[in-house]
């Protein structure tokens, strides 16, 4: 946190193809050397690979796996005392949506098929199925938080 000035977010225009501000920014998440036309195009190949093996809307997919990797809580770590507590808090809806679309990212990397847009389709498709990499990522971090809900009296 700065000490002097409030942060003044910056505006994400909304993407050309579906008018939507999420996509812009799990596009800027995908962005690598700020090669955006490769992160777009990689997107878009996702999707339409979506729609081709679910027969769903690739957005419609797309949304509900980012609703579906979103964190309700998390645990921060605060010293009380000499000692460092994990206190559960709640996730506000910027840092929720920035963390699913983290997620979601990361995970496709890791996936084993050949092309990115392979991966990521594959990625959105498990976790708009509540299942994958993503998915038990948040489950981990719910579970953590309810570990420690001893601690939420040191909640700040």
């Amino acid at each position: 946190m700065p000490r002097r000035k409030r942060i003044i977010p910056r505006e994400v225009l909304p993407d050309p193809k579906y008018n939507s501000i999420v996509v812009t920014k799990f596009i800027n998440g995908l962005m690598r050397r700020g090669k955006k036309s490769i992160a777009e195009k990689n997107f878009y190949r996702a999707l339409e690979s979506i729609e081709e093996k679910t027969k769903d809307n690739g957005l419609e997919v797309f949304n509900k796996a980012l609703e579906n990797v979103k964190p309700i809580l998390e645990v921060k770590s605060r010293r009380v005392g000499g000692a460092t507590y994990q206190v559960p808090v709640e996730v506000n809806a910027k840092r929720r949506q920035a963390l699913a679309i983290r997620w979601i990212i990361s995970y496709a990397k890791q996936r084993n098929e050949k092309t990115m847009h392979q991966k990521l389709a594959s990625e959105l498709i498990a976790a708009a199925n509540k299942e994958g990499p993503s998915i038990k990522k948040r489950e981990d971090t719910h579970k953590m938080a309810e570990a420690n809900k001893a601690f939420a009296h040191f909640r700040w």
